[in-house]
């Protein structure tokens, strides 16, 4: 079965006084851009079955912002293990995906989604946005990779980057 990981920044955040890193809401343009990513998802046929997503307010929001967008909506599973994540434990954390689930939607902050999303890319598409997401993995973000094999047999160089985008500012 082929399988598809879509690796997403949360979007972007406000910086209110007195608020915990952990707490920070969406900002507007935060707002914007997760229901955009939800609508570029929608367009390309993308049903993600379940949600990874950081226990952090702001992707927690994001997700909801993403979800509003897609029918049927994500299942959401928040971790508290993915937030601050490094690569690694974010690959862990989708090695973890039970084997039904043919997409995976994962919504966390860099650098670990950005660089699990350079690690597990086999570079053998053409994709012309790869020189960015590798640079860049900037808020909204969003990578979408075909995976070959099961989640718990995920390593690195084992998915195809099928697509990059970050919404228009």
């Amino acid at each position: 079965m082929s399988r598809t990981l879509v690796l997403l920044r949360h979007a972007k955040s406000a910086w209110p006084d007195d608020v915990s890193d952990h707490e920070r809401p969406l900002n507007k343009r935060g707002e914007r851009d997760a229901a955009s990513i939800g609508r570029w998802l929608r367009d390309r046929g993308l049903k993600p079955q379940r949600a990874l997503v950081s226990s952090a307010q702001r992707t927690r929001a994001t997700f909801d912002r993403v979800a509003a967008e897609l029918e049927p909506p994500p299942e959401l599973h928040v971790s508290d293990d993915a937030y601050a994540a490094g690569a690694g434990d974010l690959l862990d954390l989708v090695r973890e995906t039970p084997d039904d689930v043919s997409q995976l939607l994962v919504i966390a902050h860099n650098p670990g989604i950005g660089t699990l999303a350079s690690l597990i890319d086999d570079e053998t598409s053409d994709v012309p946005e790869r020189f960015q997401m590798r640079m860049d993995y900037r808020t909204s973000a969003c990578a979408v990779f075909d995976v070959y094999c099961g989640w718990s047999e995920l390593d690195p160089g084992r998915a195809r980057l099928v697509t990059f985008t970050i919404p228009e500012a």
